[in-house]
């Protein structure tokens, strides 16, 4: 299947130039762990561009489509761009399919490490595209891909994220701000396990776990809310 590049580009509605830039946004640092002659890089840069990408994407339709405040805006867009939602969208895709990754990579069953593996592809995907075809190919892939759902989340509600809901209610009931700290870190650099608790004064309400500091922060908040039965 990963040679078979012309069937994702046909499922993305983009064909490269340079078919090298998305096999690379395709490459887990993992795979070249065992594959030292492999000829291209790992996607990590090109998921480093793709982030700033598709923010500016995602902004720029936002700030020229909608009239809200800025936060409602950055609500918006955060909940467009969060990892959960990238890996949902990789899946629709089939990307994992495609990938270059490690054989334990490749048998790990994990949901967590795989919508983390998923979500950096996708990034680096953008990356890959505006490298090969340009800003324009790049925004009218997210805009089909992913902003085409923002009318679905606006409606249920799903861009007030659990971190802001769970200071709104600590506020209101115990007039403490919550804070969030690390409480340990498992795993290898490229695939790293965060465990957060969320702390209400010296109070350890719920902890959570997440890929990222910032979605095991979300996870503890949403946890929480469930402790306190907000």
């Amino acid at each position: 299947m990963k040679n078979n590049l012309d069937i994702l580009e046909n499922k993305i509605g983009v064909k490269f130039k340079k078919t090298d830039i998305l096999k690379s946004a395709l490459v887990h640092r993992s795979y070249l762990n065992e594959h030292k002659d492999f000829p291209l890089d790992h996607n990590e840069r090109l998921e480093f561009l793709g982030d700033a990408v598709l923010e500016l994407i995602v902004t720029d339709y936002l700030y020229n489509n909608y009239t809200e405040a800025e936060g409602v805006l950055t609500n918006w867009r955060s909940s467009l761009v969060n990892g959960e939602r990238l890996a949902s969208i990789a899946e629709e895709i089939g990307m994992y399919e495609f990938m270059y990754l490690s054989r334990g990579e490749a048998k790990d069953k994990n949901k967590k490490a795989r919508q983390y593996i998923l979500a950096n592809a996708f990034e680096a995907l953008i990356g890959a595209i505006y490298l090969d075809r340009g800003y324009a190919s790049a925004r009218k892939f997210v805009e089909e891909s992913l902003v085409s759902h923002l009318d679905k989340i606006i409606s249920a509600g799903e861009h007030i994220d659990a971190k802001s809901n769970f200071q709104e209610k600590s506020q209101e009931m115990v007039g403490v701000t919550p804070r969030y700290k690390v409480i340990s870190e498992s795993g290898p650099d490229h695939n790293k396990k965060f465990v957060v608790g969320a702390y209400l004064d010296k109070e350890l309400v719920a902890k959570g776990e997440g890929y990222s500091k910032q979605e095991a922060q979300t996870n503890a908040a949403e946890n929480a809310l469930q402790t306190k039965g907000w």
